[in-house]
């Protein structure tokens, strides 16, 4: 997937994503933290899943600096996904 500016996979299986919406070099830099739950199957290449949070920065590493301490936390990510009613 394009523009993916951090990825893990959570121990369940789901891929959790920082994934860019702007093009390279696009300022300011529009991002979105969201849970791939197909990850590793084959409908994996269709569409994109929801986001759990947006951010808009003048930076990627504005954009890391907000969201990648809520994707590293497996907590936090089980409840955005709750909030949004992804769970």
């Amino acid at each position: 997937m394009d523009g993916i500016l951090y990825e893990r996979t959570l121990p369940h299986g789901p891929a959790v994503r920082i994934r860019r919406l702007t093009s390279a070099g696009e300022r300011p830099v529009a991002v979105v933290l969201e849970v791939d739950r197909r990850a590793g199957t084959p409908r994996a290449e269709t569409g994109s899943p929801p986001p759990l949070m947006e951010f808009e920065g003048a930076s990627e590493q504005d954009a890391m600096n907000a969201l990648e301490p809520h994707a590293r936390d497996d907590r936090r990510v089980v409840q955005l996904m709750r909030e949004k009613g992804l769970r």
